[in-house]
C-alpha cells in the first residue's frame, strides 16, 4: 500500500514525528504541479477606491506568492505600449486614456497553475457577469472599469511580466 504525503522528505520526516503510523506503507511524493507566473494589475478604478489591499489579501489567500509589486502610473505612451496587441480595436483609446489616469498595481504572482487559478479568482470580464465573490464582482463597475487585469495563458504572463519587471526585480522561484 502507499501513503502519498506532499513535499517529499521534510513532510515524511514530519509525517513520523508526528507519529504517523507507517508500518506496511510506502511512503511516496505526491506528483508536482507545474508552479507558473502570472501578471496581476490592479487597475485605477479599484486604486482610487482603496481596494489596494483586499485585492492583495484575497490573491495570498487563494495561494499566490507576491514575486515583485509596484504602484506606478502608466503615461499615455506606456499604456499603448502594453496594450499594442489591441491597436486598431473600438475600446483601444478608451482603454489606454482610462490606464494612465491614474496609478496602477502590478504584480507578478507565482503559485501551480497560476494563470488559469487567477482567471477564476478574478471572474469575467464584465462584472455584471462574474461569478459571486470573485475580484471583479466585488470591486468592478463594469466592462470597462473591473478592477483588475490578468494574463490570459503562460505565453503572454511572460511577456507582460517582462513589460513591467527587470528580472532582478523578480524574486526568484519558490519551491
Amino acid at each position: 500500500m502507499v501513503l502519498v504525503i506532499p513535499g517529499g522528505t521534510g513532510a515524511r520526516n514530519a509525517a513520523r514525528a508526528k507519529g504517523c503510523r507507517t508500518r506496511g506503507f510506502r511512503l511516496e511524493r505526491a506528483p508536482h504541479m507545474a508552479r507558473e507566473r502570472t501578471l496581476s494589475i490592479i487597475k485605477p478604478d479599484a486604486v482610487e477606491k482603496n481596494h489596494t489591499g483586499a485585492i492583495v489579501a484575497r490573491l495570498e489567500q487563494e495561494g499566490f506568492l507576491v514575486c515583485a509589486m509596484k504602484r506606478i502610473h502608466l503615461t499615455r505612451p506606456q499604456a499603448e505600449g502594453f496594450y499594442a496587441e489591441h491597436k486598431g480595436r473600438g475600446f483601444f483609446d478608451e482603454l489606454c486614456t482610462f490606464m494612465s489616469r491614474g496609478p496602477i498595481v502590478v504584480m507578478a504572482l507565482e503559485r501551480e497553475g497560476a494563470v488559469a487559478k487567477y482567471r477564476e479568482v478574478i471572474g469575467a470580464t464584465d462584472p455584471a457577469k462574474a461569478d459571486a465573490n470573485t475580484v471583479r464582482k466585488l470591486y468592478g463597475a463594469n466592462v470597462g472599469e473591473n478592477a483588475v487585469h490578468g494574463s490570459d495563458k503562460v505565453e503572454t504572463a511572460i511577456r507582460e511580466i517582462g513589460y513591467f519587471f527587470a528580472g532582478y526585480e523578480v524574486a526568484p522561484a519558490a519551491h
